[in-house]
């Protein structure tokens, strides 16, 4: 058979990886040891040019399927992994015998499996922070008529963002995208999550790596609750009173603090006529995340931009204050995306400078600027003033982000060392 790749060609030297050996007999000088969750296939990671890729041993229709759906979904903007290519025609240099196509995406940086998070140290509260970024993911997905039919931890990788986390998909072969879900579709995808998160968690009870606090029944259940009452709050209708622009603006408000963006509001007369019935058509996540990148280009978490456009909204306040503003003052100067420009160069950027190159594979920018923040106030309160944002920094690097593990520091152990690791942690 001859050896075919589907790929971008950002990265050519995929072609040469040992496509003629299965994943499993893959050398281990050419794999990262990262944590894997639970899969039915075989997955592998390795770095080319400082990019890790995840390498999926599947067979020929489901990788294409994959590989196809994956793509729809970033064109969508749904958080979920990059797909890279696919390789087919692999035969065994040993054998002879066809060997199963691969999919090649491109890791998450920075990101972890939930079994890296949950253990007997994890705290309940951080559980459930966890389970909310799995139901807004849920949430995004079938508002954009995604129906994934196997919704599970193990399918999800999780960023942190800022004092929450961010779900990303990770495995799409058994989605279906249709122009939207019905209510029979959605239901059967968040009693598929119900068993999967629930069965996950016994998996990890089993093997005493579950906290004691957390149940793993209440737990599993909590997602749908989650799920459900963040579709309410985006879909649900609303009956207003003719005129009354508070509550519509409050309800445009609401659902930008919870970080989506109202397209197109769907308004019919009440059964009175003295009011209007209103339910949000068009719901598009990322409100903050657009207004972070359109004022900076930084390209971040949903609720890192919410945390970094306070920052930014309390500098250009500041700036604009009478106290600061003189005769001489160019009106110019004072508009927002000029004092944007200067917040990123004076502010931001001097803090992520100020983190030695060694320490930088850590955290992202953005979540090392929202925890130098976190810092300044807790430092601010212990001393009774304002500590300024250079001496918070410093503090941060030398005190907490120096003794925090990074990817490498944690998983850039021996493969084999890694595998044995996880098999010791796994249940048996």
């Amino acid at each position: 058979m001859e050896l075919r790749v589907t790929a971008a060609p950002d990265e050519p030297d995929l072609l040469f990886l040992p496509w003629d050996l299965p994943l499993e007999e893959w050398p281990a000088e050419r794999l990262v040891a990262l944590p894997r969750g639970i899969s039915r296939h075989v997955v592998r990671f390795v770095r080319l040019h400082g990019v890790v890729y995840a390498v999926k041993e599947v067979e020929g229709p489901l990788a294409e399927r994959e590989y196809g759906l994956l793509r729809d979904l970033n064109r969508l903007d749904i958080p979920s992994v990059e797909p890279v290519g696919i390789v087919e025609g692999r035969v065994s240099s040993k054998t002879g015998e066809r060997l199963p196509h691969a999919l090649v995406t491109q890791h998450l940086q920075f990101s972890l499996p939930y079994r890296a998070l949950f253990s007997s140290t994890l705290r309940a509260e951080t559980a459930v922070r966890l389970l909310d970024a799995l139901a807004a993911l849920l949430v995004r997905l079938h508002l954009a008529g995604f129906a994934w039919n196997d919704c599970s931890l193990s399918n999800t990788l999780f960023l942190r963002d800022a004092g929450e986390f961010a779900a990303y998909l990770v495995d799409a072969e058994t989605g279906e995208l249709h122009p939207s879900l019905s209510d029979g579709q959605r239901e059967n995808d968040l009693e598929v999550a119900r068993i999967n998160v629930f069965g996950e968690l016994l998996d990890l009870q089993a093997g005493e790596m579950l906290h004691d606090s957390i149940d793993p029944k209440e737990t599993a259940n909590s997602v749908v609750e989650r799920y459900e009452k963040l579709w309410a709050e985006l879909t649900s209708e609303r009956e207003i009173a003719v005129g009354d622009r508070r509550r519509l603006d409050a309800l445009v408000r609401r659902l930008n603090q919870l970080g989506f963006d109202v397209a197109e509001l769907s308004v019919t007369t009440g059964s009175r006529g003295d009011s209007f019935v209103v339910r949000p058509k068009v719901v598009d996540a990322g409100h903050h995340t657009r207004r972070l990148l359109r004022l900076t280009g930084l390209d971040v978490q949903e609720n890192q931009a919410r945390r970094l456009l306070n920052d930014l909204d309390e500098y250009v306040a500041r700036a604009r204050h009478p106290s600061m503003v003189n005769k001489d003052t160019d009106p110019g100067d004072l508009d927002e995306d000029v004092l944007a420009h200067r917040w990123l160069s004076q502010v931001f950027e001097p803090v992520v400078r100020s983190v030695p190159r060694q320490l930088r594979g850590k955290l992202e920018p953005a979540q090392v600027f929202h925890e130098v923040l976190e810092h300044r106030w807790f430092l601010s309160e212990r001393e009774g003033r304002d500590v300024g944002l250079r001496r918070a920094a410093s503090s941060y690097v030398d005190n907490v982000l120096s003794a925090k593990p990074d990817e490498f520091a944690v998983l850039g152990r021996p493969i084999e060392e890694a595998d044995q690791v996880e098999e010791e942690h796994s249940p048996t």
